[in-house]
């Protein structure tokens, strides 16, 4: 007799829930939102969706599907068409133009292709977050050091963007987009220009933030991470939400307690490879019921 399957727990898809006008415990409620661009593209269209203090979430989709549309409204670079978004009870809409940078101050930015100052080092830029923030220089020498630590990059705070890697700049993104412990976290691609090796520790270092208490909302097309980490994900096809689910992936396999070995600190090749290995099996057997299923049809 075979095995009954644990089903990953779905939340219900708009039209089949209500979402409450004061959550005390959202971060981000999308109300029916819709966005239409001027040359007539359909951005999002009636989008509702409700994301908790202290979740990480994983927005997916194809190109042009909705997901940038999604961070663009969150970021207030566009105005929705229809709808509301409100984030920790603010309504988005009530936030004049010119109180947009105070907003934005709340919130840590994280982009696939860096933004980092190129004349800045390492520790200019981390400092340059919180000194347009109004920090005083006691705040800058005490809070930089500790975000580099966190980040891997206390041994290269004098170096410059074009010294680094990859993987090195994106983590002094990172590290510029945490330095003020904000509560909510969004990353646009993080790992969209970065090889898997270097992919899975960018996706460490946000589980480690996440773990602090700070959102973490995360558009991707990076399957294999979201496979692994099985954490939530909201999938936006041809601008409306499609599926959103808890524990969440494209085709992965590995639980949870799987996911937290590997973003351990002390992660090894050869766990590493057991995951591997993981993969290769589940694939074979996949194959192997082919012709059973074709016996049964």
């Amino acid at each position: 007799m075979a095995a009954t399957e644990t089903q990953p727990d779905r939340i219900l898809l708009p039209g089949r829930e209500r979402l409450h006008e004061h959550d005390p415990n959202a971060v981000i409620q999308f109300r029916g939102v819709s966005k239409t661009y001027e040359s007539g593209d359909v951005g999002l269209e009636n989008a509702t969706f409700s994301i908790t203090r202290g979740e990480f979430v994983f927005i997916v989709g194809q190109t042009g599907s909705g997901k940038s549309t999604i961070m663009r409204l969150l970021l207030k670079e566009h105005e929705p068409t229809g709808g509301r978004i409100v984030v920790a009870g603010r309504d988005l809409s009530e936030i004049e133009d010119k109180k947009v940078p105070y907003y934005r101050r709340n919130l840590g930015v994280v982009f696939q292709d860096f933004k980092l100052l190129p004349n800045r080092t390492v520790y200019d830029n981390v400092a340059y977050a919180l000194q347009v923030t109004g920090g005083t220089r006691r705040e800058v020498r005490e809070k930089v050091p500790d975000i580099l630590r966190l980040t891997g990059l206390s041994t290269k705070l004098h170096s410059y963007p074009d010294q680094l890697s990859g993987g090195e700049q994106q983590r002094v993104s990172v590290a510029r987009a945490f330095v003020n412990h904000p509560p909510l976290l969004l990353a646009d691609e993080p790992t969209g220009n970065l090889d898997p090796e270097t992919s899975v520790g960018i996706m460490q270092l946000l589980y480690r933030i996440n773990r602090t208490g700070t959102t973490v909302v995360v558009a991707t097309h990076d399957n294999a991470m979201v496979d692994r980490m099985r954490r939530r994900v909201i999938e936006v096809s041809h601008g409306s939400i499609v599926r959103d689910e808890r524990a969440g992936s494209y085709a992965g396999t590995e639980s949870t307690r799987e996911f937290a070995a590997l973003m351990r600190d002390e992660v090894t090749e050869p766990r590493t490879e057991r995951f591997r290995a993981r993969r290769r099996a589940d694939a074979a057997a996949d194959a192997d019921l082919e012709p059973e299923r074709d016996a049964d049809a």
